[in-house]
């Protein structure tokens, strides 16, 4: 695989709405279209980070500087055979990883183009379709929440999760529980807003019937997550403290959590990715994909990894339209039927670029080739 020109276009990406966690709120998606090309093939990925340091460390800018300064230069001066030597270049440089993700799977997508295969079946992927649900962000009052909620029970999402914060918790999950009963899949999702001071308030949570709570204590913790989940009956779900296949390895063996949530930003990339879900199923232990927002391009690589067998439970990959007014891809991401996606089965991920709408939301571009980078 000689990689010829690497290319970034920044986009801003106006949300539909905008959506709110914990951690903050946002209007429109600021990440980066990445491009990488060889023989006559182009392989195309997406940045996932936010423009804020509250997720986890990274940002757009961060991202920039180091595929600018280091990880281009890296990957134009290295021979690559298959996706994964992507991985192993990288594995020197601590974190960066939805830097080192959005590449990574730019490669990934370009081997498969040059194989023929599509991106699910060259990860080893082997569902037609995969089952999704929603994630609805935290609104200005419950009754607000229970109105989105009930659009997305009529389109027939599988799993809803709804976002929770100290002092919209447990009145808003028992507003969705009197709405719709026990029968509604539905988990809650903390974003790290919770100390073990406040397990009273947490345990509460368990009299609902959730599927899991994710991620309720500090972003970098598997030991107090250790304990909260010995005193509860709900699956605790970790996402911000799972980097790579070891960190899932501690956090299983100290019984921090039932079940994990895989963001390929979050992980480092589709081949750490497909580490995760190999260990966890190996260990009875089921995963989902959790979103970051993604337009099209990452929904499609959410699908191709989702694709694997013990992506058991619903992820975050909604259709296009539950964010997007246009998406950059096309076709639009849709449903197959009400809450199903079809896993593509074309070459790569599967889906074209609308290029028209890429250059309406461009705000600034630069592309890297062997002439014109110092490698």
């Amino acid at each position: 695989m000689k990689i010829e020109r690497i290319e970034w276009k920044r986009l801003h990406l106006p949300l539909k709405d905008p959506f709110e966690a914990s951690f903050g709120r946002l209007a429109k998606r600021d990440f980066l279209l990445i491009s990488v090309h060889s023989e006559g093939e182009t392989g195309y990925a997406e940045s996932v980070a936010m423009p804020f340091p509250y997720y986890n460390e990274e940002t757009t800018d961060t991202i920039l500087y180091m595929l600018d300064a280091i990880m281009i230069p890296m990957l134009l001066k290295s021979p690559i055979e298959r996706p994964e030597d992507v991985d192993r270049l990288f594995s020197s440089i601590r974190r960066n990883n939805m830097a080192k993700a959005a590449l990574e799977g730019a490669v990934w997508d370009l081997y498969a183009k040059q194989q023929g295969l599509s991106l699910a079946h060259a990860l080893g992927g082997k569902r037609k379709e995969i089952d999704v649900g929603v994630s609805v962000g935290i609104e200005p009052s419950v009754e607000d929440v229970v109105r989105k909620v009930e659009g997305f029970v009529a389109d027939g999402y599988k799993k809803i999760k709804v976002k929770i914060k100290p002092g919209f918790d447990i009145t808003l999950i028992e507003a969705l529980r009197k709405r719709f009963g026990d029968s509604l899949p539905l988990m809650a999702d903390a974003n790290s807003a919770y100390t073990l001071d406040q397990l009273d308030l947490i345990k509460e949570l368990d009299h609902y019937n959730l599927i899991m709570i994710e991620q309720p204590l500090a972003h970098d913790d598997i030991v107090d997550h250790a304990r909260l989940q010995h005193q509860l009956n709900t699956p605790i779900c970790l996402d911000e403290s799972i980097h790579t296949a070891e960190d899932a390895r501690r956090a299983i063996e100290l019984g921090s959590c039932k079940i994990i949530n895989i963001k390929i930003g979050r992980v480092g990339g589709l081949t750490e990715a497909k580490k995760i879900h190999d260990f966890c199923q190996a260990n009875d232990v089921p995963v989902w994909c959790g979103g970051m927002l993604e337009s099209g391009v990452g929904r499609a690589h959410n699908i191709a990894i989702t694709s694997l067998p013990n992506f058991t439970i619903p992820g975050d990959t909604s259709a296009s339209s539950r964010y997007w007014a246009q998406d950059i891809v096309v076709p639009e991401v849709d449903f197959l039927r009400p809450g199903i996606l079809a896993v593509p089965d074309g070459p790569g991920i599967g889906y074209a670029i609308n290029w028209s709408a890429v250059e309406a939301l461009k705000v600034q571009e630069k592309s890297y080739s062997h002439t014109n980078v110092t490698i």
